[in-house]
């Protein structure tokens, strides 16, 4: 809950509450997570601003050009306390997280293009994910349980600020749930070594682009569930491979319904 009157007494929050928004126990179980920073903070609150819960800053930063939001002023040393980063910018959002984020349910209009994002492990290639897929025009991301979460406050400042511009599930269940999206007529999209090169690629019709892991790629299963395994061409005796980020975004720039003209 935020903070409130009663009688004439504000009730705040204790500080080691905002701290437990670092656990993803501490955030499924509010229902809340932190972003952290003027950047992220302005673009949630111009995004969705009906999510800003609260808005901490210290005298320093000064607070958001909103009166729309309960602000609480607290010393440098206080943001310090509950930031997760070293050097924090004395500002800090509590936001309500984007509903239905845990769920198994595909919405009932899904979009045209998804990505799937299988037990990546970097909160920060999530958030550039997200980010990315967001700038590209894709409707929504379906992650494994075992995705690094992406309401981390690492993964938030790499989002800045686009979480409510696609729907999120994050589940175990993602397995079924891109299946029934192939029922549905979505082609699946594999990356993956071996596979045809995104050069000759021409997406054609609603589709789903399958990340992996970032040292073992996609889950066998998954490779089994492809329509199309893809490929980018690259210096393999340079370096081994792509980051996961990169390689999802070249895909995604390629398979975008965004017009460039």
């Amino acid at each position: 809950m935020a903070p409130y009157l009663f009688g004439d007494h504000t009730v705040l929050r204790p500080l080691k509450w905002y701290t437990t928004l670092h656990t993803h126990k501490g955030r499924a179980a509010t229902g809340m997570f932190l972003a952290e920073g003027r950047r992220v903070v302005e673009q949630i609150a111009a995004t969705k601003p009906e999510a800003v819960d609260e808005v901490l800053f210290t005298e320093d930063a000064g607070p958001v050009k909103s009166a729309e939001f309960p602000l609480r002023q607290l010393t440098a040393a206080q943001i310090r306390r509950i930031a997760s980063t070293k050097t924090p910018q004395g500002l800090i959002a509590v936001v309500r997280a984007p509903t239905d984020i845990e769920s198994s349910k595909i919405p009932e209009k899904p979009g045209s293009r998804i990505l799937l994002l299988e037990d990546i492990q970097d909160p920060g290639n999530v958030g550039t994910l997200v980010r990315t897929a967001a700038a590209m025009g894709y409707d929504g991301i379906v992650a494994s349980d075992k995705c690094a979460d992406p309401l981390t406050p690492k993964a938030v400042q790499a989002c800045a600020g686009s979480l409510y511009t696609v729907w999120i599930r994050r589940t175990r269940q993602y397995l079924s749930m891109v299946h029934d999206l192939q029922k549905r007529g979505f082609e699946l999209i594999a990356t993956t070594a071996g596979g045809m090169s995104c050069r000759r690629w021409r997406p054609d019709g609603s589709l789903v682009l399958m990340l992996g892991n970032e040292g073992n790629g996609l889950s066998p299963s998954l490779l089994a569930l492809a329509d199309t395994r893809l490929a980018i061409p690259h210096a393999a005796e340079r370096v081994e491979s792509l980051n996961v980020a990169a390689a999802g975004a070249i895909c995604m720039f390629i398979s975008s319904a965004v017009s460039t003209k």
